[in-house]
């Protein structure tokens, strides 16, 4: 079967994807004029032209930009739908999504509007295309914990609805060991625990995060090849990557594609998964990624479809979401 064609046949799972990162230009211009919001941007042409990043910091401060006009329960649900249309596409049939609830409530949106707006949208996907799914809180690292503890008591009407917590925002001099105690409480009232690091922080932030967290998988980790130990550790607790290529390139953590370490890690045994981070801005969603991953690294079938299975290992999908997936896959190499 053709690389293409496999891709498009496979069913996968989705576990790094910021849904305030999916917010098309389009979708952000038909929502500030809805809002009568006014943005610096004159045209999609223009915010397009915008997205060429020097470093995650560069990019952060366009995402808020455009975030600013998302302000009701039904901008948050066109956002995320909009979003799951593309998973529909791509052939996601699974997603566990990012929200960053502080870039809402500090603007004074009410973190009930943004989660109902998200929870309405993700019920509305199953239905339509049976799109299974969870939703994962993320703490914005450039604040205080106390911050984040406050954002944890907002969260606890909703606890049913978040599957767990995460740590997002600018990574280099934030390290996890700041949000010890806020994942601690988390932990404790029984959310599962994930955190960005080693995208442009060093490995250390992913021993910290590892130890301190506790988190069940890393998002990023693509530094972890820096220290064999680190390797050795992740390999032996099958402890997951979320990587996400494109948005690595986009931020000029790789030059090019072809430098990108996600083959290297493969080989080595550690369970990678590909996924598309903020796929508005850094110009693709999960299909564009495995598609120009898989040609840039020479990616075989055999690859493909094991960094697919390990999406769906490391999901918070239950065991028998997780076989009866898996078991499709593996039935394209036949």
């Amino acid at each position: 079967m053709k690389t293409k064609q496999l891709i498009k046949k496979l069913p996968k799972a989705e576990l790094h994807l910021h849904i305030e990162g999916s917010f098309e230009p389009e979708l952000m211009f038909k929502i500030a004029k809805r809002n009568k919001v006014k943005i610096r941007f004159k045209s999609v042409a223009e915010v397009k032209k915008a997205y060429a990043f020097d470093n995650l910091q560069s990019f952060l401060d366009i995402y808020y930009e455009g975030a600013k006009v998302l302000l009701v329960e039904n901008d948050f649900y066109d956002l995320t739908f909009a979003y799951l249309k593309k998973c529909h596409e791509d052939n996601v049939v699974h997603t566990e999504i990012f929200f960053d609830p502080q870039t809402h409530t500090d603007r004074g949106v009410p973190f009930k509007t943004v989660i109902t707006g998200i929870k309405k949208a993700l019920k509305d996907g199953k239905k339509k295309w049976g799109i299974t799914s969870h939703i994962i809180l993320c703490f914005l690292r450039h604040l205080s914990e106390e911050a984040a503890f406050k954002t944890l008591e907002q969260a606890r009407p909703y606890k049913k609805d978040i599957i767990g917590v995460g740590l997002d925002s600018s990574e280099v001099g934030h390290p996890p060991s700041k949000f010890q105690k806020v994942f601690e409480q988390a932990r404790n009232e029984g959310y599962l625990t994930v955190a960005h690091a080693g995208e442009e922080g060093p490995p250390a932030y992913i021993w910290e995060a590892l130890d301190l967290l506790k988190i069940k998988r890393i998002d990023h980790g693509v530094r972890s090849i820096e220290d064999k130990k680190l390797i050795d550790r992740i390999i032996k607790e099958k402890m997951a990557l979320t990587v996400c290529p494109l948005s690595n390139i986009k931020l000029r953590v790789f030059n090019t594609l072809k430098d990108h370490n996600l083959k290297k890690l493969l080989n080595q045994g550690v369970k990678v998964t590909i996924n598309s981070d903020d796929p508005a801005y850094f110009g693709g969603y999960m299909n564009q990624n495995f598609e120009e991953t898989a040609e840039a690294l020479k990616l075989t079938n055999e690859e493909i479809v094991t960094i697919a299975v390990n999406s769906f290992e490391a999901s918070f999908m239950s065991e028998a979401q997780k076989k009866k997936r898996i078991k499709q896959c593996l039935a394209l190499l036949k």
